[in-house]
């Protein structure tokens, strides 16, 4: 434990931090894996409504300085390329089944 003031208020600011940080992560997280398994129902509304959480709270970690921009921008194309490649399949389904 340091002794000087200003490094006992920089070990506190960094726990603070430390705490922030992994929470707003682990939320994040949360929310990649909701919208994941959103993927699995058949419900257009909340797949959209889960990628559209999903994005808004990376802009935010990336904003806040949580995550990298890079780290945002890939986990992004990533989201949106899961959720185009489902609309695509789903889009298929359903021309499908006019045509039977």
């Amino acid at each position: 434990m340091p002794i000087i003031k200003s490094a006992i208020k920089r070990v506190k600011i960094s726990e603070k931090q430390l705490k922030r940080n992994s929470a707003y992560k682990s939320k994040v997280k949360t929310f990649i894996k909701k919208f994941e398994n959103s993927l699995n129902t058949e419900n257009n509304d909340v797949i959209e409504q889960h990628y559209r959480q999903c994005v808004s709270v990376l802009d935010k970690a990336a904003q806040k300085g949580i995550l990298a921009k890079n780290t945002v921008s890939r986990k992004k194309s990533l989201l949106a390329k899961k959720y185009k490649l489902y609309a695509l399949n789903n889009k298929n389904d359903a021309t499908q089944s006019v045509e039977k």
